[in-house]
């Protein structure tokens, strides 16, 4: 529950703090005073969004602080998620400054907005006169049958089922795009890799078959040019052998007498013998050499087929062409998987699709059992209310849609009177019936909520006099449970409560402020008496207050 709330510098505040108890608290003031600043400061704390406006002094930078006793609440698994610090006393600060900037903290520790709204959830409940016109809405109607079927943990593994099918569905039909989109493709890509396939290229292929062409393209000069180097190498007496074996008998006979001519023979002796290799590998080369006019035909051909493919890829070496040919081998093979990955996901989502009809059955048969009980508490607080003979008739069925809590949809009908048709709420139900049938909702909720606190702002409204009682008895039996709030501006229910605070406003020179104080027991009476006959109070009004206070 909120146990301190201290506002600096925001709205018509410069500075506020004050102590709550738990219980029944009362809130009141004229209209204008500033009750909604309060929700505003308290919005702001829960992690609602702030902008410059809410500054009073622009120069200066807006806190508000809140103190939360959460002992109770089992709360310290969110904090540990969160890697925040527990504390039973829980702090949650929000800084506006003036700059615009926003900056959060829970216990010291800085946070983001959404951690705050996430915590938020857990602390309080402000229903506004916008949340009774909420309960037309089908998702808030869910909730109230949720909370009382005890669902939550149903949705839960509902709603992270259809994350999951829907991540299938979106990632199959992007396969089935990208198949319809391949499936163009693939005839083309299939010609271009059967013409590499068929190109049977190798790396390096291409340096070898341009040399094997020059060599049969040139085959009679090269032939001519081989043949003559060996008759000059060969010639007996002109020869180069000759003369080199005639160079190294000379240098033999004085080879001994300087060790100049000895390395010189040793020389010329090296030069005989490479000279000899040489008149070998040359002769070697001229035996091999064939003219052969259809394997130079054919190495012109695959040199071409070569050249084309180089082209037509915009490449210029085999390497190249051998990445192209291995990436269509992969295309054409990523399509050929498409279809099994399509059919394999397909298999996938029918599953999730079993498990998620399964479940929403399962969540749609506690929401079976627990319609009778809600609407028998309904019929029963009602009755309290002024509303002896009213019905309801919620009808849930489901539907072979996928929604965020399951597959049913929902029809909240409702009678006040004997002999009237059931209608839906939002059309038949009259104002004041509205906020009877929400506080009723509320007192339900109390008793499957474990919520600390939760404030009724103008919950109130279209009713007066008894009813306006018994409501008040209502709120106050629900705070024996958890801590509750009332803005009124019926004095019936302002009597019921344990604390009462006034929203005041007033002008001091230039500057208009309002405050917020907790009212004596005489200023209690003062107060009520005041909300029964206006700014003069009468006797008859002071006893009248004293009256309901008892």
């Amino acid at each position: 529950m909120i146990t301190t709330l201290s506002i600096k510098n925001y709205a018509l505040i410069e500075k506020l703090s004050i102590d709550f108890s738990k219980g029944f608290s009362i809130i009141t003031g004229e209209t204008g005073a500033g009750k909604s600043i309060i929700l505003g400061a308290l919005g702001l704390v829960l992690g609602k969004r702030a902008d410059l406006t809410s500054l009073k002094n622009k120069e200066e930078k807006c806190i508000i602080e809140a103190h939360f006793e959460i002992s109770k609440y089992n709360l310290s698994p969110f904090f540990e998620s969160n890697e925040l610090d527990y504390e039973d006393d829980t702090i949650v600060r929000r800084e506006i400054l003036p700059s615009g900037k926003s900056r959060a903290f829970i216990n010291d520790s800085p946070v983001n907005l959404q951690v705050l709204q996430e915590l938020s959830l857990f602390l309080i409940d402000i229903h506004s006169q916008q949340q009774t016109r909420e309960l037309s809405d089908e998702n808030v109607q869910f909730d109230i049958i949720d909370a009382i079927a005890d669902n939550s943990e149903n949705i839960q593994q509902y709603q992270s089922l259809l994350k999951s099918y829907k991540a299938d569905k979106t990632k199959l039909n992007a396969l089935i795009k990208k198949q319809g989109e391949s499936l163009k493709e693939q005839e083309y890509h299939t010609f271009l890799l059967n013409e590499l396939v068929e190109g049977n290229l190798k790396s390096g292929e291409q340096e070898v078959l341009e040399d094997e062409f020059e060599k049969l393209n040139n085959v009679e000069i090269i032939k001519e040019s081989l043949d003559k180097s060996l008759a000059v190498a060969n010639e007996e007496q002109i020869g180069v052998l000759y003369n080199l074996k005639e160079i190294k008998v000379s240098l033999q006979k004085i080879a001994s007498f300087s060790t100049d001519y000895n390395l010189l023979l040793e020389r010329i002796s090296s030069v005989a013998i490479e000279f000899d290799d040489i008149s070998d590998e040359l002769s070697r080369c001229s035996d091999k050499l064939v003219n052969d006019p259809v394997q130079l035909d054919f190495i012109g051909q695959k040199l071409q087929l070569i050249y084309n493919l180089q082209k037509k890829h915009q490449v210029s070496t085999i390497d190249e062409l051998l990445e192209i040919q291995t990436e269509l081998e992969n295309s054409v093979f990523e399509l050929g998987n498409l279809e099994a990955e399509i059919e394999k996901l397909t298999t996938a989502i029918q599953e999730k699709a079993e498990l998620l009809n399964s479940q929403a059955t399962t969540i749609h048969d506690k929401r079976l059992e627990a319609i009778p009980v809600l609407s028998q508490k309904l019929i029963v607080i009602l009755d309290t209310l002024g509303m002896p003979n009213v019905r309801f008739d919620i009808q849930v069925k489901q539907s072979e849609t996928y929604y965020s809590n399951g597959k049913d949809e929902i029809q909240f009908l409702f009678s006040a009177n004997k002999g009237t048709d059931f209608g839906i709420l939002k059309k038949v139900a009259s104002g004041g019936e509205m906020s009877r049938i929400m506080l009723a909702v509320k007192a339900i909720l109390a008793q499957y909520s474990k919520l600390p606190t939760l404030i009724f702002d103008e919950i109130d409204t279209g009713v007066s006099g008894e009813i306006a009682i018994k409501m008040g008895e209502i709120m106050k039996e629900m705070s024996k449970t958890m801590q509750i709030f009332a803005i009124t501006h019926l004095p019936q229910i302002a009597a019921k409560g344990n604390a009462h605070f006034k929203v005041s406003k007033s002008t001091v020179g230039e500057d208009t402020q309002s405050e917020l104080k907790l009212l004596t027991v005489e200023e209690r009476i003062i107060e009520i008496a005041q909300m029964l006959s206006g700014a003069v109070v009468s006797d008859s009004a002071l006893n009248h207050a004293k009256a309901l206070l008892n």
